[in-house]
């Protein structure tokens, strides 16, 4: 049944607004009627789709994301039916298209779907981490502490995701001011100062020199290059999408020295915390591993658990199948080997998860600290090589005018 969203008010004059399921908007109105009040407006909730081109997907922002996932958590927790807790939450947000996400999910449930089921509707909506937990928590009739898990860890990466970007406006800042000066210098003042040279018939040194053919090049193909620079990354953007080059992309990415370390901790983080909420929630293994692979955001890395999965399901320990795989810190097959003998797999995976998330957390500070400083030698060292550029032939005019 269709939802709507309306606006009315009652015998007083007081505004009133809210959403009814109801087979058109006359009936709407008529149930208004009906709890004296009345109807202002009536409309569809629905997302409106543009006259030209698909309809925009919407996806929610992850702070109310958190707001969403805790207050369902709260609502499950508490033996309320999901459709009922998604009406209630949804009756809350203020936002048009947000309401009509959370109205559709509803939708999809009252028609048989699971809530995993129905969030496969909406993939703009939620990530691929969250449609793979609730599924989990479904299976494992845990919905409320995967919910409260979702939720705590939706409001992490949000902080971090914050703490990352005010750190690193300065050094953008920065970096897109030099380049603008720099740019200028070579488009605008290097040409004058050629002509002074030119006109006194000096040798140039051969920094000058390079200066000169680069501040050429940037006024011929500076535009060229800027537009070709762009349309370069859109293409990588867009083919990183392909299944098959996102694969080769992130194996690659598993390869490079400096970078390998730490797409392996983020992806060890990921794994590490799903599986263990999982696991603690009384999930079966087998069942948690299969859940916990799609969490996993580098696909070369989700490969090699699907064979972990496989592993595991042929009898081996979990601890020799993820030291096979060789993809996971070795910290994190300590502690896995230590929860197999003790009983305790879900504490240990707690454990290491934490872990792991911490020592992420200080290698991010520490690349994010050391950021400023490189911008400001880089750039520093380019405006000292053009100023020497300049100042070295004019060094050498006062020297042969003396």
């Amino acid at each position: 049944m269709p939802a709507f969203t309306y606006r009315a008010v009652d015998p007083t004059g007081k505004k009133t607004n809210g959403i009814l399921d109801a087979s058109n908007k006359a009936a709407v109105r008529a149930n208004l009627r009906n709890q004296n009040l009345i109807p202002l407006s009536v409309e569809d909730a629905k997302q409106n789709t543009p006259l030209f081109g698909p309809p925009k997907r919407h996806r929610l922002s992850l702070n109310k994301q958190v707001l969403v996932t805790r207050q369902l958590a709260t609502l499950v927790g508490a033996q309320v039916r999901i459709e009922d807790a998604i009406q209630i939450v949804a009756e809350q947000m203020r936002s048009p298209r947000d309401t009509s996400i959370l109205l559709d999910l509803r939708a999809a449930i009252v028609d048989g779907q699971s809530f995993a089921e129905a969030l496969q509707t909406k993939p703009a909506g939620f990530d691929e981490y969250f449609r793979a937990s609730v599924r989990a928590g479904e299976t494992a009739s845990r919905l409320a502490p995967v919910l409260e898990h979702l939720a705590s860890h939706i409001e992490e990466r949000s902080s971090n995701r914050q703490s990352l970007q005010l750190a690193l406006i300065y050094p953008a800042l920065l970096a897109i001011v030099s380049l603008g000066v720099i740019i200028a210098l070579l488009t605008f003042v290097v040409p004058d100062i050629v002509r002074v040279f030119t006109a006194r018939g000096a040798e140039l040194p051969a920094l000058t020199r390079a200066l000169i053919a680069l501040s050429d090049w940037v006024q011929q193909w500076g535009i060229w290059a800027a537009a070709g620079s762009t349309l370069a990354i859109g293409a990588l953007i867009a083919l990183r999408k392909n299944a098959n080059i996102r694969a080769i992309w992130d194996r690659w990415m598993t390869q490079i020295p400096g970078i390998r370390h730490l797409v392996l901790r983020l992806n060890s983080a990921q794994f590490s915390s799903t599986l263990a909420t999982l696991v603690q929630s009384g999930v079966p293994l087998t069942d948690a591993l299969k859940a916990a692979t799609d969490t996993v955001p580098n696909q070369f890395i989700r490969d090699r658990v699907v064979e972990i999965t496989r592993s595991v399901q042929d009898g081996a320990p979990l601890s020799k199948s993820v030291q096979a795989a060789q993809v996971f810190p070795p910290m994190l097959v300590a502690m896995i080997a230590s929860g197999e003998a003790g009983s305790t797999l879900g504490d240990s995976l707690a454990r290491a998860a934490q872990e792991q998330t911490a020592t992420l957390k200080a290698t991010v500070a520490t690349i994010v600290a050391l950021v400023e400083p490189a911008v400001l030698l880089i750039m520093g060292g380019i405006v000292m090589l053009l100023v020497l550029a300049i100042l070295m032939p004019i060094i050498g005019l006062n020297t042969l005018a003396g």
